[in-house]
């Protein structure tokens, strides 16, 4: 029923004006200041350094895109009018003369330790869509992901400064911006993303996670938060809604005599999934393989290759998703249970409004507008609770400590 309203919406914005949508965009819309405030962390040399990627109309894909200022970089976007912008690493050497440096001096030096959360990885156990297909329903997937990866980067490895993101379709990507998580090594990326997954095996391998005797504390961290959600998952998504999908969950349990006493009842009572799982969890009395099922489940499932390459670019926040027109915006992580990735303001919403702005009769067309449209939530959540204490952390952390040197 969600996807009829994400219809709507897509209804609404035409892809065949991307082009005239963008160019108001990025000339009135896009955070230009505050955005150069978040990445050059302090240091204009930070900025001068990082890589950009644009994709521009005719789906061509440049890489090694820099600028020397907010100036250079602004003036570069209403140019080439960008359906994406990708961000990179920061390198030894400026990525736009990377054709007239040795190749060997090019080496990436610091990006921010990155995830992504893709609903399509969901779809072996989504029943409600499927594919780029979203509604709120599945997005309870994503949100518990995000409280879990989310409390493991605080507590287990104490990050603070992080930053999540919605992709402008189906997932999120969170950027860790500490110091010491942008630093990180490709094996100490490799390494954390490791630690964050457990969701192992093939599409024909029925169970994907085995537990040891004694659960690691992050892991029972992690059943504490999927808990909380795992019931009306069941429910919503009708986990247990079939034959087959009931076999999958009783596969994990060993007890063979209860198992078949199950099915028979199950098949003997119309009972719903809700019904059925509480049946199963009380009959069987194995928790470990109760957490085995809610963690195959409803853990995260992050596409590790993104995490553990430095060199691997990501998609900004702020620009626009060309299949959506939806706007990448920050994630008011208080307010997760309540964010709703279908009223995500389109470029076209943005626009129409700029218009309204104008016709108004305010003509102070300012670098602030975005603030007037309904990007301000978004962009207040970004500024007080992410870039402001992350500012605040640079200013107390820099004293005494060299800017980067290339």
């Amino acid at each position: 029923k969600m996807e009829a309203s994400e219809a709507t919406t897509v209804q609404a914005y035409d892809p065949s004006q991307l082009e005239e949508l963008l160019r108001a965009y990025y000339t009135w819309l896009f955070p230009h200041d505050r955005y150069f405030q978040w990445l050059q962390y302090g240091d204009i040399g930070t900025f001068s350094h990082r890589e950009f990627s644009f994709t521009i109309k005719g789906d061509i894909y440049v890489r090694y895109k820099s600028f020397e200022s907010q100036e250079d970089f602004e003036k570069e976007l209403k140019k080439d009018v960008p359906e994406k912008i990708d961000i990179g690493a920061i390198f030894s050497v400026q990525p736009s003369r990377h054709k007239s440096v040795p190749q060997a001096s090019l080496k990436p030096v610091q990006k921010e330790l990155v995830f992504d959360i893709d609903m399509t990885d969901y779809d072996e156990i989504r029943t409600c869509c499927k594919g780029a297909n979203i509604c709120n329903k599945c997005w309870k997937f994503i949100t518990v992901a995000m409280k879990t990866v989310d409390r493991a980067l605080r507590e287990d490895f104490g990050y603070m400064h992080i930053l999540w993101v919605y992709s402008g379709r189906r997932g999120v990507h969170c950027w860790v911006c500490d110091r010491e998580a942008r630093f990180l090594t490709q094996e100490a990326r490799v390494a954390v993303v490791e630690y964050l997954t457990l969701i192992k095996g093939g599409e024909h391998q029925v169970q994907k996670v085995k537990l040891p005797n004694h659960l690691h504390p992050s892991i029972s961290s992690a059943l504490h938060i999927i808990k909380q959600d795992f019931n009306t998952l069941m429910m919503e998504q009708d986990f247990m809604g079939t034959k087959d999908q009931c076999s999958k969950i009783l596969s994990f349990f060993r007890d063979e005599k209860k198992k078949n006493d199950l099915v028979a009842e199950f098949e003997a009572q119309r009972y719903t999934s809700g019904t059925k799982w509480s049946r199963l969890v009380t009959d069987l009395r194995q928790q470990d393989h109760v957490n085995e099922v809610m963690l195959q489940w409803a853990y995260p499932r992050l596409d590790v290759n993104v995490t553990k390459g430095i060199n691997h670019l990501l998609k900004s926040p702020f620009c626009i998703h060309p299949k959506t027109g939806r706007v990448c915006v920050p994630i008011d992580f208080k307010h997760l249970d309540t964010f709703d990735p279908l009223a995500v303001p389109t470029v076209s919403d943005l626009c129409r409004q700029l218009e309204e702005i104008k016709t108004s009769g305010d003509e102070k067309m300012h670098r602030l507008m975005y603030m007037k449209t309904s990007l301000q939530p978004y962009m207040s959540y970004f500024i007080r609770h992410f870039l402001n204490p992350l500012l605040q952390s640079l200013g107390t952390s820099a004293r005494g400590e060299p800017t980067m040197e290339f």
